[in-house]
């Protein structure tokens, strides 16, 4: 927010400029004990939605680019999370997740591919605002909108074993 408002008497002086937002495919759907994760991700994309008719108002554009595995360190220092290991009711299903999310970003996409969209959503003239990163990202955003929200709950708890 800081970087954006910095540029923006810049955009407003040119009527011309471009916001990419980097958000990801947990911005739109969300798995167990990512709730600080996510709710930064689902912070990236409303914020982006609603800037983007503020923008549009002097020439601007906005994008979204929503990788989805990506081969960083997700399951480590991004996908950090608080446990009190005296709330025994939740011990189960943390041993559960924390064994399994390696499983989740084992056919993770090279990083190069986010930086490829990003040059694609900077470069290619369009006012779409979302970009998906790597297939699983398009494929889980196909699933979403087809199969909606329950379904994705249903999956993942069957994914997590929960």
């Amino acid at each position: 927010m800081d970087v954006t408002r910095a540029i923006l008497q810049h955009f407003r002086k040119n009527k011309s400029g471009m916001v990419i937002n980097i958000s990801s495919m947990g911005g739109k759907m969300t798995f167990p004990l990512g709730s600080l994760y996510h709710g930064t991700k689902f912070a990236v994309e409303g914020i982006s939605e609603s800037f983007r008719y503020e923008m549009e108002q002097i020439g601007c554009k906005v994008k979204i680019i929503e990788p989805g595995a990506i081969a960083t360190d997700f399951g480590g220092r991004s996908f950090d999370f608080y446990h009190d290991e005296n709330l025994k009711e939740y011990n189960p299903m943390v041993d559960k997740i924390t064994k399994t999310l390696p499983e989740l970003v084992k056919n993770a996409a090279h990083p190069r591919i986010v930086s490829e969209v990003i040059y694609q959503a900077a470069t290619d003239g369009k006012s779409q605002l979302r970009y998906m990163a790597g297939k699983d990202a398009k494929m889980f955003h196909r699933m979403n909108k087809l199969l909606g929200y329950n379904f994705i709950v249903k999956m993942n708890k069957r994914f997590f074993k929960l």
